[in-house]
């Protein structure tokens, strides 16, 4: 519990505190109350990078957890030669730490240096550059997506691990077919592996950070200050040196994650009972 009160949530109550406070060229720092909170909900440089990861969560963490839930019933089924080898190798990426990710991706996403620019040069074609402003939270999510299918799938095929064999046998008797024992039998039996699995994705949607900080300097003309909520505040923070404020942003991003996942929570409970 010491531990505990010591990494966490001193933190937050210490964020809570200063943001607070506005520190000012003339006059130095004061205390304003909900000042910084009413600004940040005025900010449109916020708004712009929550509605930005909001729409990453919404086309992202479905394709994601649905790669991840098609991986592991496939490795479940029994029918997949060389099942173990294939667990491995989609779990692999998660292995890779996120920086190096990015740093990878971002190499070959490259349109004058790196695989794109290789493949537009031998084949005489031109393919939109990957990390132009277009495309690049579709490359974002893509890269995450390669980081993460693998750990969902895990946490799938662990649950898909311990369903009793007697209900399956209960279905072979009936007559059921495999997309039958897969909508009957396996989907409800990892209702709570799912709702977990969401929960983490939309609580790492809303913490991007470290593949837009990584490629910003491959992209900046793409990947501003604010693209993010999470590197808005890092920028505000360490290098606009708004402290105060930059608290204020991390406070709201964790009370909006905290409603968002609670309610995933509370929704898959309802639908479990």
């Amino acid at each position: 519990m010491a531990v505990f009160a010591l990494v966490f949530l001193a933190p937050i109550a210490y964020s809570i505190y200063i943001s607070l406070f506005k520190t000012r060229l003339i006059g130095g720092t004061s205390f304003v109350g909900l000042e910084n909170y009413q600004q940040a909900l005025a900010d449109p440089n916020f708004w712009d990078g929550l509605f930005r990861v909001g729409l990453f969560l919404v086309v992202q963490v479905p394709i994601m957890l649905g790669l991840a839930l098609l991986a592991a019933l496939a490795i479940d089924s029994g029918r997949l030669h060389g099942a173990g080898f294939f667990r491995i190798t989609i779990f692999l990426p998660y292995a890779v730490p996120a920086v190096v990710a990015a740093i990878m991706w971002g190499f070959m996403y490259g349109n004058q240096f790196g695989l794109v620019g290789n493949i537009n040069e031998a084949f005489g074609v031109n393919i939109p550059a990957p990390l132009g402003p277009d495309w690049i939270l579709a490359s974002i999510g893509n890269i995450v997506t390669w980081e993460f299918v693998g750990y969902n799938m895990l946490i799938f095929y662990s649950a898909l691990r311990v369903i009793p064999a007697s209900l399956y046998e209960a279905a072979e008797i009936d007559g059921a077919g495999q997309f039958r024992i897969i909508r009957s039998i396996k989907l409800p039996a990892i209702r709570g592996a799912l709702v977990i699995a969401t929960i983490f994705s939309i609580i790492g949607s809303f913490q991007l950070f470290t593949e837009p900080s990584i490629l910003q300097k491959l992209a900046p003309n793409a990947i501003t200050t604010f693209f993010t909520p999470n590197y808005y505040a890092y920028s505000l923070s360490f290098n606009g040196q708004q402290y105060n404020y930059s608290a204020t942003i991390a406070i709201i991003m964790g009370l909006v994650t905290m409603i968002i996942a609670y309610v995933i929570q509370l929704r898959g409970m309802r639908k479990g009972s």
